[in-house]
């Protein structure tokens, strides 16, 4: 199929089918990757994204043809499941996206055949037991079961048996239990003067989320002392369960569903009653703003939720545009390398963080906007986490370009990613911490 001029309007997204009969058809999806794969040979843009396009590109110019029909319809999965769902090909680059006339949406696309193979039950028990955040956070918060955790799974023999059984990659960087839960060990709330800005609500609710609330309370804590610092009242959802990003990755869109019931009702009281939600983790901010609203385009609750959720650093940048943010930092920070996440990106805000690190006084900010790779699970599989260091390669040599004093990732995963590639390609040994970790050192907050 030639390439032709793309639309220049505004990418917009059609809702995800995933209720029909028609959704699950592997013939009729085979058709639909077939069509989207030719478009895609025509155009090549989007080689250098992630592993599905050169996969796909190599599949095409090693067929028997040269084109698409030359390919053989199971290799099609190889393509499938490389792509890690990141949507950078559809904001960033497609110019056949929606409204253009070839409507073409590469990840949701993807998201269809994952989703096809795990109704099929061709997804294995180390996948599934990946993505169960909620099955590994029981265990968090209890310090005798955390610190054994902990330490055994940094010894070779268990790494070893992780990679033989669960398929983890035995030098993949994996995150440690916390021994106290955030949830467990932050005030619930806290009361402060309420000031509502025209544009920014006056209080927040924060939506913990699973990496926090199990592996690195300190980034919640820190938000926390950011928000009681600028006078900010909040509240802990009072309940929560995972957002369900790790199960729309692997296609399991019935336990997405099932996330989006014990959510949604909880969330959408705190929306209806003028409250931010505000989720730490781009991907659990991007999953009610964007992929839950476009299972259920006609749900009130889903839709007041999308609505009333932001990404921290954009709540931070409204409460300043209304004059209601303290930019007083007397803590420099020196020369910071800080990477823009996909599921960040995407979210079309702007660089909000990277416009509050530059206000701090002493501080120096290479911004670089690159996929490091991580993608979720995808980083840590034994079948993905070398492709996932390819991919991460030219962020990480780019963020050591200016020999940082500290690199830093909205994603918490993707930052550590990042600080594994700089480890592994000998780029040096900056300190890594959280944007909302590096804000609160520059208040000079403890």
């Amino acid at each position: 199929m030639a390439a032709r001029e793309g639309s220049l309007e505004a990418p917009t997204r059609h809702p995800i089918a995933w209720k029909t009969g028609e959704f699950y058809d592997e013939g009729a999806a085979f058709q639909e990757l077939e069509r989207i794969f030719d478009i895609c040979h025509g155009c090549r843009r989007c080689v250098s994204l992630c592993g599905a396009f050169p996969t796909l590109f190599d599949l095409v110019d090693e067929g028997k043809t040269g084109e698409v029909d030359g390919v053989e319809k199971q290799d099609f999965w190889k393509v499938v499941d490389q792509c890690y769902l990141c949507d950078l090909c559809y904001m960033t680059k497609c110019p056949y996206v929606p409204p253009h006339e070839w409507n073409l949406d590469f990840p949701h696309t993807m998201l269809r055949a994952k989703s096809i193979k795990f109704k099929k039950g061709e997804v294995s028990f180390g996948e599934k037991f990946l993505s169960s955040t909620d099955v590994h956070g029981q265990f968090a918060g209890i310090p005798v079961v955390v610190q054994v955790a902990n330490a055994v799974n940094q010894t070779k023999p268990m790494r070893a048996a992780m990679e033989k059984t669960l398929h983890v990659d035995r030098n993949a960087w994996l995150p440690a239990l916390a021994t106290r839960k955030f949830r467990k060990a932050a005030p619930k709330s806290a009361d402060a003067p309420v000031t509502d800005g025209e544009r920014s609500p006056g209080k927040v609710a924060i939506f913990a989320t699973c990496y926090v609330n199990y592996n690195e309370p300190g980034i919640g804590m820190d938000l926390l002392k950011i928000l009681a610092h600028n006078g900010i009242p909040y509240e802990l959802v009072h309940k929560e369960k995972c957002c369900g990003m790790p199960k729309l990755e692997l296609g399991d869109l019935e336990s997405v569903d099932a996330s989006k019931q014990a959510n949604i009702p909880v969330l959408a009281k705190y929306a209806r009653e003028g409250y931010a939600i505000l989720s730490a983790v781009p991907s659990c901010t991007l999953m009610f703003k964007q992929e839950i609203p476009l299972m259920y385009p006609d749900d009130a609750d889903v839709l007041a939720v999308r609505d009333a959720m932001w990404d921290p650093f954009e709540y931070l940048g409204a409460r300043r545009r209304d004059g209601l943010l303290k930019t007083e930092f007397p803590q420099p920070l020196g020369k910071v390398s800080y990477h823009v996440p996909c599921h960040g990106r995407v979210q079309n805000i702007g660089k909000k963080t990277e416009e509050l690190l530059k206000l701090i006084p002493g501080t120096t900010v290479q911004t670089t906007e690159r996929c490091s790779g991580h993608a979720g699970t995808f980083g840590v599989k034994k079948p993905y986490h070398e492709v996932a260091m390819k991919i991460g390669k030219p962020l990480f040599k780019k963020m050591a370009e200016q020999a940082p004093d500290y690199i830093s990732s909205d994603c918490p995963l993707g930052g550590h990613h990042i600080a594994q590639g700089f480890d592994v390609n000998g780029l040096g040994t900056p300190q890594l911490a959280h944007p909302l970790s590096l804000v609160r050192k520059a208040y000079g907050i403890e």
